[in-house]
């Protein structure tokens, strides 16, 4: 797939977290907010640009790709 494809793709706009600071729920840039089980149901499913989902502890854990900016790592992102 090319950029221009991924580029089209929805992405994470924003995150909410929890107490703990844990990312709990995503909002896209077409405006749906999910929480994290859709988020990562449709990052495995590629309908999520710039994310990959990785295991760690057993679990699927959803992560911004790394492309070393940090500022558009998803912890970054702004708040809704």
């Amino acid at each position: 797939m090319d950029m221009s494809q991924e580029d089209e793709k929805e992405h994470i706009v924003a995150v909410r977290k929890n107490d703990e600071g844990d990312l709990i729920a995503f909002q896209t840039s077409s405006g749906r907010q999910l929480d994290y089980l859709e988020a990562l149901n449709d990052a495995k499913a590629g309908k999520l640009a710039h994310v990959d989902v990785f295991q760690k502890y057993g679990r699927d854990i959803l992560r911004s790709e790394p492309d070393g900016i940090k500022e558009n790592n998803l912890d970054n992102l702004p708040e809704f």
